[in-house]
């Protein structure tokens, strides 16, 4: 599960990208990597996405989801992830081009890409829009369950709205952490006033050491299952994604969301075309 903002950039875009397979059998399956929660199964509403596109188009799709963008990257670099069509975050997806692994687009076969607005193209990590196609944008923020928190504690999340509440050691077992390097340490480098994207390698194993000290309180070094341990009432604090809180409240009416004042992480993912696709 990942992060799920609602700001539609384009409808089908998937279907964009591929209409132009053929019907042979060996190129008739697409398989696409993407993150939970990000494409319509129908379990919600009437709407199966895959289903519609398998219908529409006689392609079938093998879909399965990435826990993380670093297993993601693993996967492309060890050759145990093939994949067609992949849905990487900014920072990714820059290293991917980087290192030659993404397939420049062709636009012809993505005419939905004029529906996305202006502001949403050419963004630092591909500024000529090469290889990334925007999917989703969000950010994160700060999940606390109003109802396990001490009064003293709340007052601080709700006033100071501060980051450091995930160092406190007054919810052994109750703290969540991003298990990923990128949302880990743009939470370290928002309490230091540190640029995340800062070069410094000095300034990196600070943050470094900030999360270090976290570790020592023991919390829980997760990604998906914070969704569903905030939302069962399992964990007192977390760092999630906007969107995904929406949900988690409508399930769990205790749980309340700020942005910490030192600053919070904002991310685009995109759809990208790998260069060793079997299916371009």
């Amino acid at each position: 599960m990942k992060k799920f903002l609602a700001l539609t950039l384009s409808v089908l875009m998937l279907a964009a990208l591929v209409l132009p397979m053929t019907s042979c059998s060996d190129a008739n399956t697409l398989v696409v990597c993407n993150w939970g929660e990000y494409m319509s199964t129908g379990a919600d509403c009437d709407y199966d996405v895959i289903k519609e596109f398998e219908k529409t188009t006689g392609i079938r799709v093998k879909y399965v989801t990435a826990e993380s963008n670093e297993a993601l990257y693993s996967k492309m670099k060890t050759g145990s992830g093939k994949y067609d069509v992949i849905f990487p975050s900014d920072y990714m997806a820059e290293r991917m081009i980087n290192e030659g692994m993404l397939a420049e687009i062709n636009y012809d076969n993505v005419p939905n890409y004029a529906n996305i607005m202006d502001n949403w193209k050419g963004l630092d990590y591909d500024p000529d829009s090469k290889y990334t196609v925007p999917y989703f944008w969000g950010t994160v923020g700060l999940i606390y369950n109003e109802k396990m928190l001490t009064k003293e504690d709340l007052a601080l999340v709700e006033e100071c709205r501060d980051w450091s509440i995930l160092w406190s050691k007054n919810y052994p077992k109750q703290i969540m952490m991003f298990d990923n390097p990128r949302d880990a340490f743009a939470i370290a480098q928002s309490i230091l006033g540190m640029d995340f994207n800062n070069e410094s390698e000095v300034s990196w194993r600070v943050a470094a050491e900030l999360l270090k000290e976290q570790k020592s309180i023991s919390p829980a070094y997760v990604n998906d299952e914070i969704f569903l341990k905030m939302e069962s009432g399992e964990a007192a604090l977390a760092p999630y994604y906007a969107g995904d809180f929406l949900t988690m409240q409508e399930n769990n009416p205790d749980l309340a969301f700020v942005y910490p004042k030192e600053g919070v992480n904002f991310f685009v993912d995109a759809a990208c075309i790998l260069k060793e696709a079997q299916n371009k």
